[in-house]
């Protein structure tokens, strides 16, 4: 495992080397001149000249792709064009409220959806089975607007249960008092999908022959369920995880736009708005080095669920 890991690694460094050649060359050659966005429809020569040079673009191309470069890997991307604070201290003080909201969220639903997920698939092809399924079809149809409108109306204005907006400063608080709102309401619209997606997985264990072998030999259907469909069914499980994972680090803008919640997700859409660049390309470039980091993680957890897997 130890030879797959560091073969692994020697693997990203091209792969993260890409990733920046590709963004640089988005940002530099298609996104357009900087300089003209930020001056504004009303600029002359001049003033876009000047512009060019704080920012660097003057600079030959290969020169400003080192630059790029150093940013990655020292963490300093300068200053944001909009506001003029550093964009490393905007990633780290926005990421915080994201994962107090994404990190619940994506334990909570994965957890109930395996649950779930295995129960349904315990009474497969019965009327609680077709019935849960027409739920969570029905759910899945609503527009995500809708249940952030409801939630809101029923557990804050109607209910008072919870605060409709807000954050402050102290993590416990927003955890147990400004969050709760916006988790129940993404465990709520994403345990639908991924109940559905984890029964199917349940079911194509189910037909393979080792479970047939399993029940030939009286083993209990319960027993067969819990420890060997879920066992093999964790491997698909792992993999879905492994696309959800990044994204808990941008967050969903909508949930942070509608709850106030100082979050990276609405960072990031003020940034594209803004044409904020500095702040667009740090948060692009190492939500995929995180995405290659998840990868290599869950590949080894692979092998933890299912001592079988063999590393090549």
């Amino acid at each position: 495992m130890t030879a797959y890991v560091i073969r692994r690694i020697w693997q990203m460094i091209p792969t993260i080397l890409g990733v920046i050649l590709l963004i640089f060359i988005l940002f530099n050659w298609v996104g357009g001149d900087p300089a003209q966005v930020l001056a504004g429809k009303i600029s002359n020569p001049d003033q876009i000249a000047n512009i060019r040079k704080q920012l660097g673009v003057d600079q030959p191309y290969w020169y400003q792709l080192w630059v790029f470069v150093k940013q990655v890997f020292t963490f300093d991307f300068g200053r944001s064009w909009s506001t003029n604070e550093l964009v490393s201290h905007i990633i780290l003080t926005r990421v915080g409220p994201t994962l107090t909201v994404m990190l619940p969220c994506l334990a909570i639903t994965s957890t109930l959806a395996v649950l779930f997920a295995v129960m349904v698939a315990y009474v497969r092809g019965t009327v609680t089975d077709r019935g849960i399924m027409i739920v969570c079809t029905v759910a899945m149809s609503v527009s995500f607007l809708v249940y952030i409108i409801v939630f809101q109306w029923l557990f804050g204005f109607v209910l008072g249960w919870f605060p409709v907006q807000g954050w402050s400063e102290s993590f416990w608080k927003n955890l147990t008092y400004y969050a709760p709102l916006p988790i129940m309401l993404a465990v709520f619209v994403g345990l639908a999908p991924e109940l559905r997606l984890y029964r199917s997985f349940f079911l194509d264990e189910i037909n393979q022959d080792y479970v047939r072998t399993a029940r030939a030999k009286g083993v209990p259907e319960k027993k067969v369920m819990l420890k060997h469909v879920m066992r093999n069914a964790l491997i698909p499980i792992l993999t879905n995880l492994a696309i959800l994972l990044p994204g808990i680090f941008v967050g969903s803008f909508l949930l942070e736009v509608f709850f106030s919640i100082p979050g990276l997700g609405r960072e990031v859409v003020t940034a594209v708005n803004r044409s904020d660049f500095p702040v667009i390309k740090a948060v692009t470039v190492y939500l995929a080095i995180i995405t290659m980091i998840i990868n290599l993680l869950v590949d080894v957890l692979y092998k933890l669920v299912d001592p079988r897997v063999s590393f090549k």
